[in-house]
């Protein structure tokens, strides 16, 4: 059995490489370049060629034939363009899922299959089992990684039944400190090579920056909104109380985030265009004469407004509830799809590396409604909020 491993340099993939080796099956690396505008990078133009270099060697220690594809152009189609759009109209994507989903497992794979591999592997902290179901039909299921700190099931929440049949992820069962020291013992070269940082296949960037590639600055006011916004608003009654007070007419209502469109808030100062911030965010505001830190509570790209409250824990960053469109909704395990009416306990989350939470997931015709049981922190347009049962991703959806 021939399995093609994305070697991207880095050590989790070099040891996937080795474990498949050791493992009997006949192993090729295949290195991916997708990007290659260094404007807004901060890492200049070397990074990709670094990783190419010691890719090759590993391959090479490891006696394995090495090949280079350039998939930068689908990257840009794919993942790039769709990364401007969402942001053009105020959303914050994740293009980490998005390249799994459109590059990883789909034109990288396509390339693998055409060089003879039977199966593409990943350095990804996730398992994957199968079972067989009444009808004779393998059922695919991602699981968590092992190491809890590591798990990086979330990355994979859009892919397929079909993507999964193909993939293969050998280090799912590992803790990260095991893995190095493997690679450490096998002499890999990858060995103390720090774990990539940023976006996928670009690397860390100067967000603003990088999108003024196609998106322009434009001044705009930066509000502040106070407390006494939220003093007898519906919405945080609704926030305070339990499943008991859902209802299918109170969903669309607890969903919402708060439209700060009539606010008394207070210009505080001025920023270069909405579409470059995001909720939650922290950091390049540059407005001081606060006792606590200021956070983006909400964008207006319309208007071109930011809305910020201070301290971490201003009532504008947590909501209850949120709703998937149903052209949004992704099921992993197919088998499984909510059908109109149905409600289901599920642990969610809506970022990487959160804390799995619980919630319950209403389905209606149009959507899906996603209520918590305590308020979230930081829910934010086109990012992809996933459920899980136990530790199997079952799905996901795009945060409207």
């Amino acid at each position: 059995m021939k399995i093609a491993v994305g070697l991207s340099g880095g050590v989790d993939s070099s040891v996937a490489a080795l474990l498949l080796k050791q493992a009997g099956y006949d192993v090729i690396a295949m290195f991916m370049q997708n990007w290659h505008d260094t404007t807004g990078t901060l890492h200049g133009d070397c990074g990709w060629k670094d990783d190419r270099t010691i890719a090759e060697l590993v391959a090479k220690k490891l006696d394995i034939p090495f090949y280079f594809v350039d998939l930068s152009e689908t990257y840009s189609q794919r993942v790039v363009d769709y990364m401007f759009e969402e942001y053009k109209h105020g959303r914050t994507p994740n293009p980490d899922v998005l390249c799994n989903r459109e590059i990883k497992f789909d034109a990288f794979l396509k390339k693998a299959l055409e060089l003879g591999a039977d199966f593409v592997a990943t350095g990804h902290y996730c398992r994957k089992e199968s079972f067989t179901d009444n009808e004779g039909k393998e059922i695919f299921r991602i699981l968590a990684g092992s190491d809890p700190n590591k798990d990086q099931s979330y990355f994979l929440c859009q892919l397929t039944q079909e993507q999964l049949s193909k993939s293969m992820f050998p280090i799912g069962h590992l803790l990260k400190p095991d893995v190095r020291k493997l690679a450490a013992e096998a002499g890999l070269p990858s060995a103390e090579k720090k774990d990539s940082q940023g976006i996928c296949f670009v690397g860390k960037i100067d967000l603003p920056v990088f999108l003024q590639q196609k998106l322009e600055a434009k001044d705009g006011d930066v509000v502040e909104v106070f407390n006494d916004f939220y003093e007898n608003n519906p919405l945080i009654q609704y926030q305070k109380n339990g499943y008991e007070m859902v209802t299918e007419d109170n969903l669309s209502i607890l969903s919402q985030p708060f439209d700060y469109t009539k606010n008394s808030g207070k210009v505080i100062g001025t920023h270069t265009g909405a579409h470059f911030y995001t909720i939650g965010q922290r950091k390049g505001l540059n407005i001081g004469g606060h006792v606590e830190p200021l956070f983006i509570i909400s964008t207006d790209v319309d208007t071109n407004t930011i809305y910020v409250g201070e301290g971490q824990d201003h009532p504008g960053l947590y909501r209850k509830a949120l709703f998937i469109k149903e052209e949004e909704i992704h099921w992993i395990r197919t088998d499984l799809k909510m059908n109109p009416g149905e409600m289901r306990e599920y642990l969610v989350r809506i970022r990487y590396r959160q804390p799995l939470q619980k919630g319950r997931l209403y389905k209606v015709e149009n959507g899906v409604y996603m209520v918590f049981d305590q308020p979230q922190r930081g829910i934010t347009p086109g990012q992809f909020a996933a459920w899980y049962c136990g530790d199997e991703m079952l799905g996901s959806g795009v945060i409207k």
